[in-house]
């Protein structure tokens, strides 16, 4: 019997480095229903959309470390049944394979408004990002229905390379929902400072593509058409496969603090798991770095380890000339403090709840958030002031063990 990873993205990518190098020497196998071995997706909507980078930048590990690892690769293959009783799952063309240890790392995938065309885009793979960048070039006119962070993101590569971007939201500020609407105002202000037509408090009645264009209807009746349309609108996590076979799913599957699932033996991790999170609660969370640190923790789960993940999360985007890094996690909070210059885009923003520090954003102020993680992972209630206070070190703020 063999450890049996599904989903060959970061998280179990990840995973399967962590068990071999965990100590795991018995059979492993990683399935993935893409063509492609583990790479890093930031990329797609960055460096590798601009043409600055190409497929074999963004391999997450060399071609030969699967075989000197002793990894099986199974690319191509989806994975159609999953018996947790017998420790079986399916693969399409019929063929079983046993487990003693499964990790479900299936992912998530787009929110569609139409069926994907050469000119209708979800960046979510390679390949999507492969087609999206033969419309990413000087004078090229795009329209991005969705202001959230791939939407931004790739709305700032295209501008960053002389693209006409049509950007529309039906929010009234974007990104208020994860940011506040402060932050998401200053947000609006950079992107429209950057040339990009955004549209907020519209939505989209229809997309639509031609062999020469494609077309926004939005809800205010207006036309919008482009060389292409980017849908970035959130990802619906691949709950299918644990559906059908029992497991325990609301908005993804749940997970234990260690990434474990109802079902015996089989564990959980990245955008699909639903992780109760010994800091923040129950959260799903879908970044970079949470996909590569809580597929190491599955991992280690799948050793027999019981230790609690509880990674305070911290992730990042790059737009323009702006770098945002957050860490912690904040559904709600009941204060901001501000330290720095917001109209400069040089500052942290630290946000309490009840005194309590649940996360921190930074504009070009990474060093001062990551300081940050440690007061989060501490659940300390730091004095307003000293948060506010340039001279103040972040790191002398955590208490004591």
């Amino acid at each position: 019997m063999s450890f049996v990873v599904v989903g060959a993205g970061l998280a179990g990518g990840a995973a399967v480095r962590e068990l071999r190098e965990g100590g795991y020497d018995g059979p492993l196998v990683l399935i993935g229903d893409e063509a492609h071995a583990p790479y890093e997706r930031p990329p797609l909507s960055k460096e590798y959309l601009r043409g600055e980078q190409g497929p074999a930048d963004l391999a997450l590990f060399p071609e030969d470390w699967y075989e000197d690892a002793g990894v099986e690769r199974r690319l191509g293959v989806r994975v159609t049944g999953l018996d947790t009783r017998a420790r079986e799952i399916e693969l399409d063309g019929g063929d079983r394979l046993a487990y003693e240890r499964l990790l479900i790392a299936t992912g998530g995938s787009p929110r569609r408004l139409a069926e994907p065309a050469d000119r209708i885009v979800e960046l979510r793979r390679l390949e999507d990002a492969t087609r999206l960048r033969e419309h990413v070039r000087p004078g090229a006119k795009l329209v991005i229905v969705g202001a959230g962070f791939i939407g931004a993101e790739v709305a700032a590569s295209a501008r960053s390379v002389g693209a006409d971007v049509t950007m529309i939201d039906p929010s009234e500020v974007p990104l208020r929902r994860a940011l506040g609407e402060e932050m998401g105002s200053i947000y609006a202000r950079i992107h429209r400072d950057h040339g990009v037509d955004l549209r907020l408090g519209e939505g989209v009645e229809k997309v639509e593509s031609t062999a020469d264009l494609a077309r926004v209807t939005t809800t205010t009746g207006a036309t919008i058409e482009g060389d292409a349309v980017v849908v970035g609108i959130g990802i619906v996590p691949n709950t299918g496969l644990a559906e059908e076979a029992g497991l325990d799913v609301d908005n993804g599957i749940l997970v234990d603090a260690a990434c474990g699932t109802s079902a015996d033996g089989v564990y959980a991790a990245g955008d699909v798991a639903n992780h109760d999170h010994p800091l923040f609660g129950r959260i799903r969370v879908e970044h970079f770095d949470n996909a590569l640190k809580m597929g190491a923790a599955a991992a280690r789960g799948m050793l027999g380890g019981e230790e609690p993940f509880d990674d305070p999360h911290w992730f990042w985007s790059d737009q323009y000339d702006v770098n945002l890094q957050y860490a912690g996690f904040a559904a709600t909070w009941d204060d901001v403090v501000i330290r720095g210059s917001v109209d400069a885009l040089d500052f942290v923003a630290f946000y309490l709840l009840e005194g309590r520090l649940l996360a921190a954003l930074g504009m070009n102020r990474g060093r001062e958030v990551r300081r940050s993680m440690k007061l989060i992972a501490a659940r300390a209630t730091p004095d307003p002031a000293a948060l506010r206070d340039e001279d103040t070190d972040i790191r002398d703020l955590i208490p004591p063990p």
